[in-house]
């Protein structure tokens, strides 16, 4: 009778057991517990954590990194990095300006050729990387500062206001509504995940980025991905810019801080679980990744710590990540998790 009774209570926990296991497999397990004990953590600490008012500010925070760090995981899947995605960023709402203000165009228009622009951008990165052999880093990183130079050349270094047109339903659903940046953020985080995950391109990214050589002999035109994850990532960083330049009503040279920007969009994507070495990453995992950043900016400042101690909780949390990352990555070889 014992043996009667134990059998059912075994296969009772099995279904429950493999949903655990289940959900501990996924590269997102870690980083959602990690957003959720934060949450938890810092609504003790203050009541104002979980407020209407916070949650805003929280939010906000959290898409324009998570937007962009959709681009920088396709890049770093395929093996490749950018890092100029955050002065494009700055320079697509003063493209947009100089399209609406000094040449007449229609808002959407002007809208759409600075996000052309943008892609363009990514586009020139691409045929460099692919075309001429030089290392994305450095690629990237001299476009950087020729797109720096531009803007401030051209901008005079002062910020200007957003143009008349775009004031009113465009401006509010396109960043300054109070969810605007965040409902954008998660559609183009579930896009994003279905590219990724479903489609061909998906399964080429991972390829190109895992196997090189056997994705190019398999007949993958590894330069296409590449080129095309690059323009994607420009194009992103152009509509955080002026997301952002909505959202805070003015369009300043400074948005998204030069670097800053790309390097919290690459931390969002590495503490997600996407690995620097290519070929394996989630979308969904840099999204919990922006927002557990963003929860650590926000929950210190409210606790009263100085804003200075992010930069140290930053980087302690992007080496536990990697280093966590590398032995779930063995623990998954050998089958046992």
């Amino acid at each position: 009778m014992a043996e009667l009774t134990e059998t059912p209570r075994r296969a009772g926990r099995a279904p429950a057991r493999r949903l655990l296991d289940g959900f501990l497999r996924r590269r997102e397990a870690s980083v959602l517990l990690v957003a959720l004990g934060l949450m938890i953590y810092f609504r003790a600490s203050s009541p104002v954590f979980l407020s209407r008012d916070n949650l805003v500010n929280i939010a906000q925070a959290t898409a324009p990194v998570a937007i962009v760090a959709v681009g920088i995981v396709l890049l770093l899947v395929s093996g490749e990095i950018d890092l100029s995605v955050g002065i494009v960023a700055a320079l697509a709402p003063f493209l947009f300006h100089f399209a609406v203000d000094f040449y007449g165009f229609p808002v959407f228009a002007g809208f759409l050729l600075a996000l052309i622009i943008s892609a363009g951008i990514g586009l020139f990165n691409g045929l460099v990387v692919t075309k001429l052999k030089v290392p994305s880093f450095v690629t990237t990183l001299g476009t950087f500062f020729a797109v720096q130079g531009i803007l401030l050349i051209t901008s005079h270094a002062y910020p200007v206001p957003i143009p008349e047109p775009a004031k009113g339903t465009f401006q509010t659903w396109l960043g300054a509504g109070p969810w605007a940046t965040i409902s954008w953020a998660v559609v183009i985080v579930a896009v994003f995940h279905v590219v990724l995950t479903r489609t061909r391109w998906g399964l080429h990214t991972i390829s190109v980025g895992g196997n090189p050589l056997g994705a190019t002999e398999a007949g993958i035109r590894a330069s296409r991905i590449k080129i095309g994850n690059f323009m994607v990532t420009s194009t992103l960083g152009g509509l955080v810019g002026i997301m952002e330049a909505f959202r805070i009503n003015t369009i300043d040279p400074n948005i998204g801080g030069g670097t800053t920007l790309t390097f919290y969009a690459i931390s969002a994507a590495v503490i997600g679980g996407t690995a620097l070495a290519g070929g394996s990453g989630t979308i969904v995992g840099a999204f919990l990744g922006a927002l557990v950043l963003a929860e650590l900016q926000n929950g210190f400042n409210l606790i009263g710590y100085s804003a200075n101690t992010i930069f140290l909780i930053l980087g302690l949390a992007i080496l536990v990540s990697m280093i966590a990352n590398q032995y779930l990555s063995r623990l998954r070889r050998a089958g046992r998790t």
